[in-house]
């Protein structure tokens, strides 16, 4: 067997694995559900949009230093981004021996914690 359909084969056993589990548990979801035989690592992020419900895709942090992109970072699991912004003004300091002079975000990261 080809090392691609040994592959494929491990992903279709999870799917059936996961698929049975939610059958005989009367559930509509389980964590890290499969919904891509080719990409099995995708994971839906559930954006609640008119017209865009659900999206598909890497989510990623990223900070902007004299120009620079430093990619903080980067899963295929859907996380809420909010939650690295203390860290990476705090990598800021480090990097740099300073605190930035302003922080641009989405409102997203408008929370109590940040």
């Amino acid at each position: 067997m080809k090392k691609r359909d040994y592959k494929l084969l491990l992903v279709v056993t999870e799917v059936y694995r996961q698929q049975l589990w939610m059958y005989q548990n009367n559930k509509q979801s389980i964590e890290d559900r499969i919904v891509s035989l080719t990409q099995p690592h995708i994971r839906p992020i559930v954006r609640g949009k008119a017209g865009k419900p659900v999206e598909f895709g890497a989510k990623f942090s990223a900070s902007c230093i004299d120009g620079y992109i430093f990619l903080d970072r980067i899963s295929w699991d859907n996380f809420n981004e909010s939650g690295d912004l203390k860290a990476q003004i705090e990598a800021y300091y480090d990097y740099t021996g300073y605190y930035p002079e302003s922080v641009h975000v989405d409102k997203i990261y408008r929370t109590r914690e940040n």
